[in-house]
């Protein structure tokens, strides 16, 4: 199988990416409308097991019945698209990896506290939202009151985090290939392909730091020289963290992408999480430049260790 790795690596990718965007759709079912005492409603039937279910979404209404026609079909192709791969990840040679204990109970914390990942890491974004909103969005995928460009960065959020999660992108190496496909997703709908390494210069707002254009070989070997380190597992996660945001590896979506990127590696060594809290933000924006200017002196290492680890 060692040979197919490069294959079986994307075909996982592709599969999760699938699985997320499976997740991500509001309702999961089929329509159905209902009629009581001169009234429609609408509720959406799904097979669990052997039984048959049927959950109450609205009152009827012709815009709500066609979403929920748009979901069922998006469902059976995204089901479609997974069982494919499936058939081709075996016919690979490729079998589901047994996670270890630990890294499962990260993995089930991680889930739990997705909300709250989202909502600190939009506020480090500068998204005009708050905690409410934030989780009407994920639930729902959408809210009055915000702008379209910055409900579309939160769900971009959801669906970057619902791939990490996935235990076939757990299982695997934390990598280049896994940081693009994170830049990919959380710059959907903004840029065509936000996982590009960037090819143009760019400014960073508040410092004199002009990041260089990167090299992809560079990065690379970068990355792998950080997790190559005889250094504790958070360690490395935040000079992951750090070194992508100070590279700007892509056009746009540094720091969403570096910190769900190190979140990959942390909660696949059951490391728990790394989170910069909304009450931190400043504090860690004022320590980036200084980080970003080679004057903080390791500062930012010793405030993230204290103050944006999650664990359990």
């Amino acid at each position: 199988m060692n040979n197919n790795y490069p294959q079986i690596q994307e075909l996982l990718q592709q599969r999760a990416d699938f699985q997320a965007r499976l997740n991500l759709l509001p309702y999961d079912g089929n329509p159905e409308i209902k009629d009581r005492e001169g009234k429609q409603y609408l509720y959406v039937r799904k097979r669990v097991g052997s039984r048959l279910t049927s959950t109450y979404v609205d009152a009827y209404s012709d815009e709500l019945y066609q979403l929920l026609l748009r979901n069922a079909r998006d469902a059976r192709e995204f089901r479609k698209n997974i069982r494919r791969l499936d058939k081709e990840l075996a016919a690979l040679g490729y079998s589901d990896m047994e996670l270890s204990a630990r890294v499962q109970l990260n993995l089930d914390f991680a889930r739990a506290n997705m909300k709250s990942n989202i909502y600190d890491q939009a506020i480090l974004e500068g998204v005009a939202t708050t905690f409410p909103q934030t989780e009407d969005i994920i639930e729902n995928g959408k809210v009055s009151g915000m702008t379209a460009s910055d409900v579309q960065k939160i769900l971009n959020l959801k669906h970057a985090w619902e791939f990490i999660l996935d235990k076939d992108v757990i299982s695997y190496p934390t990598d280049y290939s896994i940081l693009c496909h994170i830049a990919k997703l959380v710059n959907e709908g903004f840029y065509h392909d936000g996982g590009r390494i960037r090819g143009v210069p760019v400014t960073i707002g508040g410092t004199k730091y002009v990041p260089p254009m990167p090299i992809e070989s560079i990065v690379k070997e970068s990355i792998e020289s950080i997790l190559q380190e005889s250094v504790p597992a958070e360690e490395k996660a935040i000079k992951l963290c750090l070194y992508c945001m100070k590279t700007q590896v892509f056009n746009d979506g540094n720091k969403r992408a570096s910190v769900i990127f190190a979140n990959h590696y942390l909660i696949s060594q059951g490391g728990g999480m790394v989170i910069i809290p909304e009450k931190e933000v400043p504090e860690f924006k004022r320590l980036l430049v200084s980080y970003y200017e080679d004057t903080d002196n390791g500062e930012i290492m010793s405030f993230m260790k204290e103050k944006c680890f999650r664990t359990f």
